[in-house]
């Protein structure tokens, strides 16, 4: 069977008509032909909703007795037995009454979809879950009532029910909303033209949110790389200079101006390894990233124009940000540089923001500085210039000695120098094997075409053999200067991009920084590699086990599958994937290696301080229970011990009334020592972890009774209905957590008033609830009476321990299931115990709850 189809209609706020649009909507499907029925619709009394219920079939409503009062809830076992089309569900968030099927209305709906009916409900934006802190802050009013995030952001529809704050109050000031006597406070309060402004700004950014998710699920399945420009999402190009900060700031308020809008920062880095981008600085370009709002992405890439196009297309970005060239004009022979090639390349779907800087064209060094190694294509040009320079050298050379304008040409010293600027060129470009090769082929070049006699080898003018051998040995000299400092510039420019890397990494040391994952990826992204793991083996005849790793590849788990690996200590290895690892890269490398070691004895240690703190804790409860044992525990002995030798007294003649009486004592003192070293036995079981539960089904109606013994007879209403599904759990633990919810129960609850003790099932789960009608207890308390040692309020000392409702809460969990603290409407507290049931058990169709007397 088909799943139904879920349509929210999401409102802003209280009263902006998402009940009437969602029967708008019911009215338009039945004028089509569409089988919808009312399953709950809650007009509070307002005329017009009132009116669109007419005509449309509603549901009968279930009528639910509770503490002496009659209440209606939807009949979900009627909806489904009618089997619609369409149900209309309104008020998503509503917590049903106790006894009710489901806890929540939301839990009904899905039943509903469950069972193939189409469902369109409503909720308020206020009552979704992860909104609950932002709205409370806003409004200053907490919503008990909510509905998760997930239920929502399911739905195969969702419509965004808006209205201007000023139109909203206007309706409220009409009586549309609130009777008149209410109106007033509502308008001097929650609705407040500040708060509805808030809520509905909260209201357009999560169906934004929702609509870029289906957005982005649908040009995935489609696979269209194209940019949509649906939502403004920006791209800041950083290159690792300072300018990068202004970019980042310049787009935060380009973002700004178009609501919802996005900032992605990303840094190219080239796949050779180091590069001369400053550590410190990108650091604190990502830090300025995420305070604005945006996210930082480092993307390894050799050609870094259509690495920046392929992130921004791949994110949908609509905007990319780039800061002007920091070239000087003359360097632009080398190329157009990346703000012109990207702009180029973008197309119609990407926007480029050139931006002016304080370091635009103060220039970023020679070309042979700008990485920390020649490059592939940079050898190759060296290469040409060096030896097809000259051979086109020649055939210019010639050619002009050959026109009849000239008698000679440029003359031979001329021409040496115009070769000697050839092999100086392939020194700068290719480095020092270009330039002697280059060396070499001008000397031939300039004996063969260029001296007397022409076209042979032979030289008859001695002097221009000690030409060609000078320049032989001038331009090998000068090709060997020119690549010794180009190698310097080099290895300065490696030296300054390792110190500061050095710098970057000892500073995180300083700061404290134990992510061992976020070191292991910055390892990947400084050296360009696939995968980095981290290895560890206890001794050298054990095997090797991978601690943590990064990158997308499969994690590498012995050195010796690695492209580079670095020992660390005896037992710790660093291994990388993705490429050889040049010699020089070592020295980083093993910086980062033993940052890695820090890291890891640093969390461990951390570990062992909070296993320390387990033990200072466990020393605390030690301590509170030689407190107990002190006090607690005697007082009941004394009692007992008091009984005992007044019987025992043989100078006084005691009735039989009062023998009675005495020995009432002895057995309600034995009572409650029994019942307190049953309680410290189970803490300390809980506490050292050694509580087995043996699970098995079994009934709440077999359980339940046996753990009312101990309370006074009349003090506990019980209602387990006999269909109830099994629930699996260790009868022996769950008898015992009732006992202590029961006892503390009736502790707190007036003498009039007895303690009720429900259960209900809800979906795969059985809910046990241990109702009193006590004070109370506050939010901020629900916690804290679930510690060991602790009472609540004025309660007297020697009515225990405080261990109770620890004890309980932990045999809940050790049996699979939770314990919590809620309301109990009218005042009180309600315990809720919630257990797991069997599949082969009644069917899940609990009767509703007998009456219950307030």
């Amino acid at each position: 069977m088909a799943r139904g189809i879920l349509r929210i209609y999401l409102g802003a706020a209280p009263g902006v008509g998402k009940t009437c649009a969602m029967l708008s909507e019911a009215h338009r499907r039945m004028e089509r032909g569409t089988d919808c029925v009312v399953g709950f619709v809650e007009h509070h009394g307002r005329p017009r909703t009132e009116v669109m219920l007419h005509g449309l079939e509603e549901i009968p409503r279930a009528e639910i007795e509770y503490r002496g009062t009659a209440f209606t809830e939807m009949d979900v076992d009627a909806v489904l037995a009618r089997r619609p089309a369409v149900a209309l569900v309104d008020e998503l968030a509503h917590t049903n009454v106790p006894g009710s099927r489901n806890a929540k209305r939301w839990q009904d709906v899905e039943e509903l979809l469950d069972a193939g009916i189409n469902v369109i409900s409503t909720v308020n934006i206020q009552h979704l879950e992860s909104l609950g802190d932002v709205v409370e802050s806003i409004t200053g009013v907490r919503q008990k009532e909510t509905v998760p995030d997930e239920v929502a952001r399911r739905a195969d529809q969702i419509e965004l029910v808006d209205m201007s704050p000023q139109a909203l109050r206007r309706r409220m000031a009409h009586g549309n909303i609130y009777t008149p006597d209410k109106v007033d406070a509502a308008l001097s309060n929650y609705f407040r033209p500040g708060n509805l402004t808030a809520l509905r700004e909260l209201a357009l950014l999560w169906v934004a949110d929702r609509v870029d998710e289906y957005l982005r699920v649908y040009r995935g399945e489609h696979g269209i790389r194209s940019t949509w420009q649906a939502r403004e999402r920006i791209v800041v190009g950083l290159t690792g200079g300072p300018e990068g900060r202004t970019l980042i700031r310049r787009a935060a308020r380009l973002a700004e101006k178009g609501a919802g809008g996005e900032v992605l920062a990303v840094y190219i880095a080239r796949s050779d390894g180091l590069t001369s981008a400053s550590p410190k600085e990108l650091a604190l370009q990502r830090t300025l990233a995420e305070d604005l709002g945006g996210t930082f992405h480092h993307v390894i890439g050799d050609d870094i124009p259509q690495a920046l196009l392929d992130f921004a297309r791949g994110v949908n970005a609509t905007q990319i940000v780039l800061g002007a060239s920091r070239r000087r004009a003359w360097q632009y022979v080398f190329g157009p540089g990346v703000s012109a090639t990207v702009a180029r390349e973008s197309g119609p779907d990407l926007d480029v923001h050139i931006v002016t800087h304080e370091e635009a064209a103060k220039g970023r060094g020679l070309p042979v500085a700008r990485g920390a190694r020649l490059g592939r294509s940079r050898i190759l040009a060296g290469w040409l210039v060096g030896v097809a320079g000259p051979v086109l050298l020649t055939v210019l050379l010639t050619s002009v000695i050959n026109n009849r304008s000239f008698d000679r040409g440029p003359g031979f010293a001329n021409e040496v120098l115009l070769f000697l600027t050839l092999t100086v060129g392939a020194a700068l470009l290719g480095g020092f094997l270009p330039a002697l090769a280059s060396a070499a082929v001008a000397s031939l070049l300039l004996n063969y075409f260029f001296t007397p006699p022409t076209h042979t080898w032979v030289i008859a003018d001695s002097r221009n053999i000690i030409a060609i051998v000078v320049f032989f040995f001038v331009a090998a000299s000068v090709a060997s200067v020119v690549d010794l400092a180009a190698r310097r510039t080099q290895q300065a420019a490696r030296l300054r991009a390792e110190a500061e890397t050095l710098s970057f990494l000892a500073g995180s040391v300083l700061r404290g920084e134990d992510s061992l994952p976020s070191l292991l990826e910055g390892v990947r992204e400084t050296f360009g590699m696939e995968c980095v793991a981290l290895l560890e083996r206890a001794s050298d005849v054990q095997p090797w086990a991978c601690v943590d790793s990064a990158g997308t590849t499969r994690p590498i788990t012995r050195p010796e599958d690695a492209d580079a690996e670095l020992p660390v200590g005896d037992h710790l290895a660093l291994a990388l994937s993705g490429r050889v690892l040049p010699a020089e890269d070592r020295r980083v490398l093993a910086a980062f290696a033993a940052q890695a070691a820090v890291v890891l004895d640093r969390q461990r240690l951390q570990q062992q301080a909070g296993q320390a703190q387990e033990l200072a804790e466990g020393n605390r409860i030690r301590t509170a229970l030689l407190a107990a044992v002190s006090h607690d525990l005697r007082t009941p002995l004394a009692g007992i011990k008091a009984a005992v030798t007044s019987l025992r007294s043989e100078d006084v003649d005691w009735s039989e009334e009062d023998q009675a009486e005495l020995l009432a004592g002895i057995e309600e003192g034995a009572d409650r020592l029994d019942a307190l070293v049953g309680n410290l036995l189970d803490m300390s079981r809980l506490q050292t972890g050694t509580v087995t539960p043996l699970i098995r089904e079994i009934g709440l109606d077999e359980v339940v009774p046996m753990a009312l013994s101990g309370v006074p007879e009349g003090s506990v209403e019980l209602d387990i209905p006999e269909t109830l599904p099994m629930v699996a759990v260790d009868p022996g633990l769950l008898e015992r957590a009732v006992a202590n919810l029961v006892e503390n129960a009736v502790k707190y609850s007036p003498e009039h008033k007895p303690v009720l003790v429900a259960a209900s099932a809800l979906g795969d789960r059985v809910e046990l609830r241990v109702v009193d009608r006590g004070t109370g207890v506050p939010d901020e308390a629900k916690e804290r009476i679930f510690e060991p040692f602790q009472r609540y309020g004025d309660a007297p000392r020697g009515t225990g321990v405080g261990l109770g409702l620890a004890v309980a809460r932990g045999f809940a969990e050790a049996m699979g299931g939770n314990l919590t603290a809620e309301d109990t409407p009218g005042g009180g507290m309600t315990m809720a115990l919630t257990l797991k049931s069997t599949a082969g058990g009644p069917p899940l169709a609990p009767e509703l709850p007998a009456h219950v007397t307030s």
